[in-house]
This record gives structure tokens, C-alpha cells and sequence, in this order.
């Protein structure tokens, strides 16, 4: 049967939490306010002390178990931040727990889950692939399974976020942003939501690589995804809730799709307020929020985001700093092509005018044309038509490579030049789980037939790791290069003709 709403509301205002949750505070963050032209507040979840609001929900669970459950042990599947809230609450009732986690998970989160007493195994690549062998533990041994988002209990005690926003906030709130993965707290937010203060709305919010609940809607049911991006971990689940799908297809108002650089943007944005380094999902609320204002779909009032998560990999940061720009539209990535000839340098430079350059690269490739990857510094967000417009009058032809996922994940990183092989060759990107042996597996998997012609890996301490690969073909059979990289069973993209690889490459 549904839940009903009202009896969910209930649940929440009775959730047991606070024995092992801290209320946290609702914070205005003036300077967002002032350029998102509404009064903006994060709710800061990232200040419990296992640093995510997941807590909530484990410890409702939790404390909902009879003894003999309890005498049982519990077990969990997680990505991070659950698996601390069930550790920790496991702890304060003295039960045993064992923590499925994907290889994938960052380790700061192993070990903080390993430091509250839980024991920790690393099962396949995904979520998915620990709850199977969660739920199959379960099953053998009778351990009762804390599920992180599709149990009634877990939604009731997320969804306490809400009560204190309402109670926090100095007038009815106009909308709560919140991060969306399996659908826990944005079900829990939204069934209060409508049932104590309907006139707010709720927006969820999801990685573009990790739309789950955009899947379901469009399914009119769960839905798996094919492809699941792991840069925002904490929200990378392949399948949306099935009792959460069927509360938020009645509670949630719209939902937010951002990119990798929205999100990065958003860290930065939470940095600066805060002086605290989120992790990727714990900013996706705030990126939301941004998007939705810039679509003009962001209600007038007081708007609310789920600051939801700290727990983040010190070597991942480089990574989310050097995207964050990009994604507040405040640097753009380019190629141009101009003459290969003397005064040609200077005349770009010129055509640049006195915006700050962040790259710059080049490499003699034939007498006629110099083709040069550029990143420049932008004032606002309409500076990359004018830059490109300035360049065009100057004579000079350039492509936007902002969006390019070739571009920023390799070209800005390697050493290109154009092949001098008279030989066929088609370049594929590539993006494998990034655990150990990933990459080894990779290349020994790789059929012997085809030669490399070009190859580029860099580890930024994401989840997933990128290649990006050349084969010649010495004859026709590309179908055939195809079916071999399939095999693999990795996602594979053909880059032959993207602008930055037949520009560059």
C-alpha cells in the first residue's frame, strides 16, 4: 500500500534521531542571496558528526528494532555516508554490523566507518553491486538489512530535515533544493513538506549522470539506468526507491538536472560562505538552486538547500577546483586556428584583449595553420559570445570546448600532435570503475590486433577513471574494434570526430 502522508508526517514529528543526530542550524548565506536575487539558506547537514544527514535515518531505524533483532546484527550497503550513520548507530546499541561498500568508495570513508567499530567488505564497483551482497548476507545469516533509502523508517527520519527547516526559518519557506539519489530525503522532505507547508515546493535534484528519478518519471516507475556517473557518489545509485518513487511522484513539485561543473561551482560556493569542503553530493542542492534561477523556474521567497555531505577525498578536490570555474561560467575552454605566420601570435593576443589567460597550449603541426587550446578567465556569464565574437572579428576561427568532456578530462592534460601515419585511425574514450587493477584490466583485456596510437589516463581521485584511446585500422573493421572494446564491459564512447580530436589529435 501507498504511504500515507499523513501518517508519514507523524512518523516524523515522532522520529527517534536525536540521541545520536545533532539539530543542525539553518544558515543564511548573505552573498548568495544578494546574486540569486532571493533569500537563500543552507541547512547543514554536513556539520553531524558523521557529517551527512544519513545518520537520521539509521538512527530512526535503528531504535525501532526489537532486541532480538538487535541480538542479530545488522548489515548495510553504502557508498559512504550511510554506512557511517549505521555504524555509528549500530555502536550506541552494541550491535554487530558489516557494511557492504562498493571497491569504488573513497577511503576516507572506509576508515571512518572502520573507526566506529563496524566491519567493512568491498563487493563490485557500484551500490548496486554491494546491496546484492548485502541483502544476500542477510538472507544466509538473518541480520537484519538497514536500507538506505526505500524503508519506511529511514524516510521518517530524514524527512525530521524538514521539520526543523520549518521550525528554523523566519517565514514560510518558497522551496527546499534537495540532493536526490535513491530518494530518502527528498521523499521524507517532501511528505512533510506537502502535509505542514504545502504552499512550499520541492525540487530534487540530481546529477545529469545519475538522473534517477528523471528515469522513473519518465518510466512511470523505477527505472535502472544503463550508465550510472560516479562523480557525486553519495547520490550514484542506478535504480530510484520504489516506496520513495511512489511518495515523490505525489510530493515533489519538479526536479534539477546539473552537470559535473555545476556541482564543482557549487562546492566552491559552499567553500567560500562556509570555509567547508563539501563532497560533490553535498553541494548538488546548491548547484540546483543555481540552475534553476538562471531557467527562471526558481520561485520568488525564501529558498531553502540541503547542504548534505562532507565526506570527500582530499586528492578528489584538485579535481572539483579545476572544473568549479568552468561551471560558474567564470573560464572557457577554446581552440583557434590561426596563421602560420609571423605577427600571427600577437594578433591574438591582441584579439583576447586584456581577459587573463589560464592556458595556453601549441605545437607546430604544418606551414599553413596553428591550431592553439586557450582557457580564459570570464567577468560574467555572457563572456564566452563576446569572447568568441572579438575573436571572429579578428579573423580568428575558434570553437567553444567549454562543454567538451574529450577537452577537459584529456586534451588540456596531454601532449597532442596529429599522427604523421598514413594508416586509418579512430579514437574512443573510455570510463571504467577506478579501483585498484581497473586500469590493468583494461589494457590486458584489449584485443592484440589493434595498435595504439594514442593513449591518455589520469587518476584525480574520482570514482571513475577516464582513457582516452587511439587504434588504427588496417583495414575496414571498425565493427569489429567495436565488438572487442564491448567485451570489455566498459562505457565507451567514439571521439573520432569531435572538434577537440580532429583539431588537435
Amino acid at each position: 500500500m501507498s504511504p500515507d502522508l499523513h501518517d508519514l508526517a507523524a512518523r516524523i514529528d515522532a522520529a527517534r534521531v536525536y540521541q545520536l543526530a545533532s539539530r543542525t542550524p539553518l544558515q543564511h548565506a548573505p552573498k548568495l542571496s544578494e546574486e540569486l536575487g532571493r533569500p537563500v539558506w543552507l541547512k547543514r547537514e554536513d556539520l553531524q558528526d558523521v557529517f551527512s544527514f544519513k545518520i537520521r535515518g539509521a538512527a530512526n531505524r535503528m531504535a525501532a528494532l526489537k532486541d532480538e533483532e538487535r541480538a542479530r546484527g545488522v548489515c548495510a550497503a553504502s557508498a559512504g555516508n550511510h554506512a557511517q550513520g549505521v555504524a555509528k548507530a549500530a555502536a550506541f546499541y552494541a550491535t554487530d554490523a558489516l557494511i557492504f561498500m562498493p571497491v569504488t568508495t573513497p577511503a576516507i570513508k572506509i576508515s571512518a566507518v572502520e573507526a566506529r567499530g563496524a566491519k567493512t567488505k568491498l563487493v563490485g564497483d557500484t551500490y548496486d553491486d554491494a546491496c546484492a551482497a548485502a541483502i544476500a548476507h542477510a538472507e544466509d545469516t538473518g541480520a537484519v538489512f538497514i536500507h538506505p533509502f526505500d524503508e519506511l523508517e529511514v524516510i521518517a527520519g530524514q524527512g525530521t530535515v524538514a521539520r526543523e527547516i520549518f521550525e528554523d526559518a523566519p517565514r514560510t519557506v518558497a522551496a527546499i533544493y534537495v540532493c536526490t539519489g535513491g530518494g530518502g530525503l527528498v521523499s521524507g522532505i517532501g511528505a512533510y513538506a506537502r502535509v505542514r507547508s504545502p504552499k512550499t515546493k520541492v525540487f530534487a535534484v540530481e546529477p545529469v549522470g545519475a538522473a534517477t528519478f528523471a528515469a522513473a518519471k519518465a518510466a512511470g516507475k523505477p527505472a535502472p539506468l544503463d550508465h550510472v556517473d560516479g562523480f557525486a557518489d553519495g547520490v550514484a545509485v542506478r535504480t530510484f526507491g520504489e516506496m520513495t518513487y511512489d511518495i515523490c511522484a505525489r510530493v515533489v513539485d519538479d526536479s534539477v538536472l546539473v552537470s559535473n561543473d555545476e556541482i564543482s561551482a557549487a562546492v566552491r560556493d559552499i567553500f567560500e560562505l562556509t570555509r567547508t569542503v563539501v563532497e560533490p553530493a553535498g553541494a548538488l542542492a546548491l548547484a540546483g538552486l543555481r540552475r534553476s534561477v538562471a531557467d527562471g523556474t526558481a520561485p520568488e521567497g525564501d529558498c531553502v538547500v540541503t547542504v548534505s555531505g562532507a565526506n570527500v577525498n582530499f586528492d578528489r578536490i584538485g579535481h572539483m577546483v579545476e572544473r568549479a570555474e568552468l561551471g560558474a561560467g567564470e573560464e572557457m575552454l577554446l581552440s583557434a586556428t590561426i596563421p602560420e605566420e609571423r605577427g600571427a601570435f600577437q594578433r591574438f593576443v591582441e584579439a583576447i584583449g586584456n581577459r587573463a589567460v589560464t592556458e595556453f597550449s601549441y605545437r607546430y603541426q604544418d606551414d599553413a595553420l596553428a591550431h592553439l587550446l586557450v582557457g580564459l578567465k570570464l567577468r560574467s556569464g555572457g563572456g564566452r559570445e563576446r569572447a568568441l565574437a572579438q575573436l571572429a572579428a579578428a579573423g580568428v576561427t575558434a570553437h567553444d570546448l567549454s562543454d567538451s568532456r574529450l577537452a577537459k578530462r584529456h586534451l588540456r592534460h596531454m601532449g597532442g600532435g596529429r599522427s604523421q601515419s598514413k594508416m586509418r585511425e579512430v579514437i574512443y574514450r573510455v570510463e571504467f570503475p577506478e579501483r585498484p587493477g581497473a586500469l590493468g584490466q583494461f589494457l590486458s583485456a584489449l584485443d592484440a590486433r589493434w595498435n595504439i596510437s594514442l593513449f591518455h589516463y589520469r587518476n584525480h581521485g574520482a570514482s571513475e577513471g577516464h582513457v582516452l584511446c587511439g587504434f588504427q585500422l588496417p583495414g575496414d573493421d571498425q565493427d569489429a574494434l567495436e565488438a572487442s572494446l564491448r567485451r570489455i564491459g566498459f562505457a565507451v564512447w567514439e571521439e573520432t570526430d569531435n572538434p577537440a580530436a580532429t583539431l588537435f589529435l
